[in-house]
C-alpha cells in the first residue's frame, strides 16, 4: 500500500492533538476539558482510518480493474468493511 503525504499528514495533526492533551494534563487543566480533547483524538484517529483503509480498498480495486485479475471485488470490500470493525 503507499501511503500519502495526506494520510500522513492526517497523523501528524492527532499526534499534535495527543501532545496538546498531554500539555493540559501537566498543566492541570479540567477532566472536562481533557476528556474533551481525547475524544476529539479518537475521532480524528477513527477518521484517518476510515480514509486509510477506503484509499487502501480504492488502490487494490484499481489494480484488479489493470491486471484484470479475476479476483473477488466483494471479497475486497468485506476485508476492508472486517478492517473498519476491528478498529472499533
Amino acid at each position: 500500500m503507499e501511503y500519502s503525504e495526506d494520510m500522513k499528514k492526517r497523523l501528524r495533526r492527532v499526534e499534535g492533538q495527543l501532545r496538546g492533551v498531554l500539555r493540559m494534563m501537566e498543566e492541570e487543566q479540567s477532566c472536562k476539558d481533557v476528556v474533551s480533547q481525547l475524544s476529539a483524538v479518537r475521532s480524528a484517529v477513527d477518521r484517518a482510518i476510515a480514509y486509510i483503509v477506503s484509499r487502501n480498498l480504492e488502490q487494490c480495486i484499481r489494480k484488479e480493474l489493470e491486471n484484470e485479475e479475476d479476483q473477488d471485488t466483494q471479497k475486497l470490500v468485506e476485508e476492508a468493511i472486517h478492517l473498519l470493525v476491528k478498529s472499533h
